[in-house]
């Protein structure tokens, strides 16, 4: 069936979201291509050494050009499109070479940085999910975690569990080397020891503010030979929350087939977790031994797991994995209540926490000694629950937290390594407190791509040198303004959430993803039931047609359209998508009603 046509005809004068929204593409369909010939060689591998230790620095590898597919999605140049498939390649080859790759996965390491890796696959689904050998790999990767590959026997079904931390295209590591953890010995010398009873010589540093912790040298041959013999003894067997992450790659392996065995270990994945988390109490335990028993390796204790509540990062390492796999159930079955997962971590640790000089502290670890690093709670994961669920009650929650209250209005410069740090201003432009955020964003990212050229034409370091993170963090290609103000949604999770948005463009006369030509698009509001947009054609000269689909996986479907200037609208709709005609110069508003999760995700698209 084609879809509903909605004509936009009224000339207007450009507005300036439009123009700066236009520039921005445009600029960063010039910087891409630079950046590409500046750092790596015609073969598309990056200009570095010759060697590289450990089962460290693939990820980073791919995180150097992950989001340039997403970027083609929105409306970037089909050339970039074309380099990003060139470039997954080239750095696939290399760090094969290195020796951290091995078919085409990383041979072993841990989800938060195979979930870093892993956002570049997925969205190559979003650009082309029909595209060869890509859709292959998808769903070879995927093999390796539902226990289709005898290779990579990551798997315990009896058990419902992945049976190591440390895991990958080689199956479970239970027994990591001396080389292993080569390339990460500096940097752990400063952080807390993951145990206490090693009888190693420490020193008591602050960690954070006011939080003092036990430091151990892993630079010491004697400490890191203790340290590491404790790892594999009390770690490598277990099933740790993080690997819940990997429900993103096989999420990704149902939407690009629509088959149920994908759907259903997702579902029983995340339920045994669910199960673990009553049973210790509603609190997540961080690792559950061989035989599936809590505590099993570490004398009983729920605490002490491999990225669990005794690493540094602590509730960061619990309540993301299970915000990443609950989104992708409720994706996957329409049922929202999947979020109560991450919602009672949420809530537990709120309760938790203690008010110090007017400020909510809550405890981030658990050691031996209970609940300790207490420290402001980041909004980030209650953020993306509220968003996913447009639930009354989990904007409650947000915006309980009174880190919502500080800063929410301001533009910050730069990005962070996820391209994430903006969803407070964003947030007050939706609630109509921040009106001015999209051209603030705008010229706030297009600064940003000005500076990282300017420091790319003046890098004249030695690559032999460089660290492994050199080029993602000069990557001139930034998506978080063009997702958050064309789909209506936030960034990513950056350790391997897939895009969960409210909507997506394509272009109805190239048949490919993405803004037309001179389209300028503007979600200005949105709730459980609608949104509103504004489209711009820029051009004078021709009409642009594009197609608008409800959801990212067209897991929505529109109830009802109207033109917000001359109010007519159509209702008792059931439609996937619908196809706007932009005469030169035109300009648009719209209201979309919208029955949310009412079909079956996936990459399939309208065109």
């Amino acid at each position: 069936m084609s879809p509903r046509v909605l004509w936009g005809r009224k000339a207007a004068p450009p507005t300036e979201w439009a123009l700066r929204e236009r520039q921005l593409i445009a600029e960063m369909d010039r910087a891409a291509p630079a950046f590409q010939e500046r750092y790596t060689r015609a073969d598309g591998t990056l200009v570095w050494r010759a060697s590289w230790p450990g089962m460290d620095g693939s990820d980073d590898g791919y995180e150097s050009f992950h989001n340039w597919p997403l970027y083609y999605a929105l409306g970037g140049a089909a050339e970039i499109h074309d380099r990003s498939r060139f470039l997954w390649d080239a750095v696939t080859r290399q760090f094969s070479a290195y020796g951290q790759i091995h078919r085409e996965f990383d041979a072993y390491y841990d989800w938060m940085h195979h979930g870093e890796s892993s956002i570049y696959l997925y969205y190559f689904g979003l650009a082309d999910p029909s595209r060869e050998p890509d859709r292959g790999r998808a769903l070879r990767f995927a093999g390796m975690y539902i226990g289709n590959d005898p290779e990579a026997a990551n798997w315990d079904a009896a058990r419902r569990m992945i049976r190591s931390p440390i895991t990958g295209s080689r199956g479970p590591r239970f027994v990591n080397s001396w080389e292993d953890w080569a390339t990460h010995r500096a940097v752990l010398a400063g952080y807390p020891v993951p145990f206490d009873d090693l009888g190693v010589p420490v020193s008591v540093r602050e960690w954070q503010p006011g939080e003092h912790v036990a430091i151990a040298d892993w630079n010491d041959d004697a400490v890191y030979a203790a340290i590491l013999a404790a790892l594999n003894e009390r770690q490598m067997r277990c099933d740790v929350p993080l690997n819940l992450t990997s429900t993103s790659l096989v999420t990704h392996a149902y939407l690009l087939t629509g088959e149920e065995r994908y759907r259903r270990w997702v579902l029983d994945y995340l339920g045994a977790w669910a199960e673990r988390i009553t049973a210790n109490g509603g609190i997540c335990p961080d690792n559950v031994g061989p035989s599936g028993v809590v505590g099993e390796t570490l004398q009983g204790r729920w605490w002490g797991g491999y990225y669990g509540w005794r690493w540094p990062h602590g509730f960061m390492s619990i309540i993301e994995p299970l915000t990443i796999a609950a989104m992708n159930a409720s994706l996957l079955t329409g049922d929202l209540g999947w979020l109560d997962i991450p919602r009672g971590q949420l809530d537990n640790i709120i309760g938790l926490g203690r008010e110090e000089r007017g400020r909510l502290l809550v405890p981030h670890r658990h050691t031996d000694e209970g609940w300790t690093a207490y420290r402001p709670l980041s909004p980030h994961h209650a953020a993306q629950i509220w968003y996913l669920s447009q639930d009354e009650r989990d904007r409650r929650r947000l915006e309980s937290i009174p880190e919502t209250k500080t800063d929410w209005l301001e533009v910050r410069p730069g990005r962070g390594k996820g391209d994430d740090i903006h969803f407070g201003p964003w947030y007050c432009y939706l609630d109509g407190r921040n009106p001015r955020y999209p051209l603030r964003i705008l010229e706030e990212q297009y600064a940003e791509v000005a500076r990282r050229m300017g420091a790319m034409r003046n890098d004249r370091g030695d690559p032999e040198l460089w660290d492994v993170h050199h080029w993602q963090e000069l990557n001139p290609v930034h998506t978080e303004a063009l997702l958050q103000l064309t789909t209506g949604s936030p960034q990513v999770i950056y350790h391997g959430g897939l895009l969960h948005a409210a909507l997506r463009s394509f272009d109805a006369v190239r048949r490919r993803p993405g803004l037309p030509e001179d389209v300028a698009l503007l979600v200005t509001r949105l709730d459980g039931s609608s949104l509103e947009l504004e489209l711009q054609n820029l051009g004078v000269r021709e009409e642009r047609r594009l197609l608008l689909q409800a959801g990212g996986f067209g897991e929505h479907r529109f109830a009802s359209v109207e033109d917000m200037d001359d109010g007519s609208a159509a209702r008792g709709l059931d439609d996937a998508a619908v196809e706007v005609r932009l005469a030169p110069s035109a300009h648009l508003r719209l209201r979309l009603g919208m029955r949310r999760f009412a079909a079956a995700p996936s990459y399939a698209t309208p065109l």
